[in-house]
């Protein structure tokens, strides 16, 4: 078969197929993106709760900065509880 026997090409089929092709590629790249920021994210969270950002030499420091943090994640955690039951 010659290329004079194929049938006519909707003249937007190009540009839906171009558009098909965007949209897979944006979610892909989002899949990327959210999952990285997540990542990233729960990294941030796990050196700040361990006390990544202070000197180790220090223990004293550390372990104090550690039971700080800890202790204020539990009240928040409490406060949220408390809120809850108060006013819901």
């Amino acid at each position: 078969m010659s290329s004079s026997d194929k049938q006519p090409v909707h003249p937007k089929e190009k540009q839906r197929q171009d558009a098909l092709h965007a949209l897979d590629r944006v979610e892909a790249e989002s899949e990327t993106i959210v999952g990285s920021t997540f990542v990233r994210m729960a990294d941030r969270a796990k050196n700040h709760m361990a006390a990544a950002d202070k000197d180790e030499d220090d223990r004293i420091e550390v372990w104090g900065t550690r039971i700080g943090r800890g202790l204020g994640v539990c009240f928040a955690i409490g406060l949220v509880i408390y809120l809850a039951i108060t006013y819901l």
